[in-house]
């Protein structure tokens, strides 16, 4: 008997397929990518990592999709809407279970299996919310959810007698002592983002999101740079980045693309490294260099000099940057 499991790299899809192994189901995982995972947010490969480990501690194949092609649609337009922020749960979980099924489907499986508990996510983990996603996804029945299985309906494989009902469990809620107790059972120790996480239920990041959309500037490489650093709007043509620590300074200038620009104090000050993006005049240009000087460590000067410089191009100075007042800074800040 062989089942595809699908795998965040979470705590609860990992003792999923546990719980799994030890009824003697065969399994792969998936793992579907996309920019989006809190567990692993500085890369465009999502929880990947997370995945990877998981699978190699279970001794599993894992087979890994990037659905960020059909996703960005999808959290862009929602048919079923959106959670509390951007999150579009319930189309998110359609569109990862009609990849487990093409999957299912190639690797000669019977079933899915899901680490969802009922009651820990409002929008996508409630018996309608599932029931629905199920149908739509034309997985109806083929779903197992061994953490909670006894507190909803029999699927297809408990019918026919291919899974022990009695040997699964009811986990009902957003409480996570259970999980825990298991995975200590099991001896799972190493799991880096407990219960999975997803960058759309993070209100900062789904201001910086909504704000790209309202500004046409909704792409991929946008997305990545939300990922990282203070984010300004500018104007409606123009917005900057500030990085926040030495890691994300070298993240910023290796996103940069032609025509940003890129600021940065002399040398002898330091300070941030800023990205602009979008059509930057001289007006612009003083004010991103006035916020850039705000986070200088100017030691008691009253003003910076900060070099920029469009990209791989020459660099220019704009000497005398005074700090931007806090107030103003704050009505720019997404």
């Amino acid at each position: 008997m062989k089942a595809i499991a699908l795998i965040s790299g979470g705590l609860d899809s990992t003792l999923a397929a546990r719980l799994m192994q030890e009824l003697g189901v065969e399994l792969v995982c998936l793992n579907t990518a996309s920019p989006f995972c809190q567990c692993n947010h500085r890369s465009a490969q999502g929880c990947f990592h997370g995945a990877q480990d998981v699978a190699r501690n279970l001794g599993l194949k894992l087979v890994s999709i990037n659905v960020t092609e059909e996703f960005l649609p999808i959290v862009r337009n929602p048919e079923h809407g959106y959670g509390s922020h951007l999150n579009p749960c319930i189309d998110c979980r359609i569109l990862l279970f009609k990849k487990a099924k093409e999957l299912m489907q190639k690797e000669g499986a019977s079933f899915l299996v899901s680490g969802e508990v009922l009651g820990q996510r409002p929008m996508s983990q409630r018996k309608r919310a599932m029931h629905l996603i199920e149908k739509e996804a034309g997985v109806e029945g083929l779903v197992l959810r061994p953490l909670s299985a006894r507190v909803l309906p029999p699927t297809i494989m408990e019918k026919q007698g291919w899974i022990e009902r009695d040997k699964l469990l009811a986990i009902v809620g957003r409480r996570r002592s259970e999980q825990f107790a298991l995975a200590q059972h099991f001896g799972i120790k190493d799991y880096p983002c407990p219960a999975g996480g997803c960058l759309l239920t993070d209100p900062g990041f789904s201001r910086r999101l909504k704000d790209l959309m309202e500004h046409d500037e909704f792409n991929l490489e946008n997305i990545l740079l939300l990922k990282i650093g203070r984010h300004f709007r500018l104007n409606n043509q123009a917005k900057l980045v500030v990085g926040r620590n030495e890691e994300e300074n070298k993240r910023l200038s290796s996103l940069s693309r032609e025509g940003d620009l890129v600021f940065l104090p002399e040398e002898e000050v330091a300070g941030p490294t800023c990205l602009g993006r979008g059509k930057f005049d001289l007006q612009l240009i003083e004010l991103a260099c006035g916020i850039s000087s705000f986070y200088c460590d100017l030691n008691g000067a009253p003003q910076a000099s900060i070099l920029y410089n469009e990209f791989s191009g020459q660099k220019q100075r704009f000497d005398q940057a005074i700090p931007l007042e806090k107030e103003r800074l704050e009505k720019l800040r997404i």
